[in-house]
């Protein structure tokens, strides 16, 4: 069985997201969308939240599944015994980092490739950050988040917003 990991803060998961999920689930037999713990980054999200945002987005797609991991990315995929990790990509900039990244997993986990696949274009600009800033400041952001989870992005930012403004 040919296993993928796509890996990813989703602080909150975005259209962009879901277009890598889809069509990276269609390359293996299981693709993993792991939410990473990053105790270096402040998350506007719980890791509940991103895990249930996640979900709900790809209920639709049967071989995809949702987790979180914290640790190496090289360690979870081996434990998880897949083949690939799964990057998307916006921008040459995206891909300097991403490049280093894959070959420092690569170093780690000799068994290990990493595919990148280029975000539909309608995408190219869109970010996490993006999101959560629109939102913050009472911006539409239906073309940009899914239509399962945006009502929840929304108070959750407005909330936060409300709190910290």
């Amino acid at each position: 069985m040919r296993i993928g990991v796509y890996p990813g803060s989703f602080d909150p998961a975005t259209l962009g997201h879901l277009d890598i999920i889809q069509r990276a689930s269609k390359l293996f037999d299981k693709l993993i969308v792991a939410a990473m713990i990053n105790g270096e980054k402040t998350s506007a999200f719980t890791m509940e939240e991103k895990v249930d945002f996640l979900k709900r987005m790809t209920a639709n797609l049967p071989n995809v599944e949702v987790e979180c991991f914290s640790g190496l990315l090289a360690d979870y995929v081996r434990e998880k015994n897949a083949c690939a990790i799964v990057k998307g990509l916006r921008a040459v900039s995206d891909f300097e980092y991403e490049f280093q990244m894959a070959l420092a997993n690569k170093k780690l986990n000799t068994e290990l490739d990493t595919v990148f696949l280029m975000t539909d274009q309608k995408y190219l600009f869109l970010s996490s950050t993006i999101v959560r800033d629109i939102a913050r400041h009472g911006g539409d952001i239906s073309e940009f988040v899914s239509e399962e989870v945006r009502e929840d992005i929304l108070k959750k930012l407005d909330r936060t917003y409300q709190n910290n403004g």
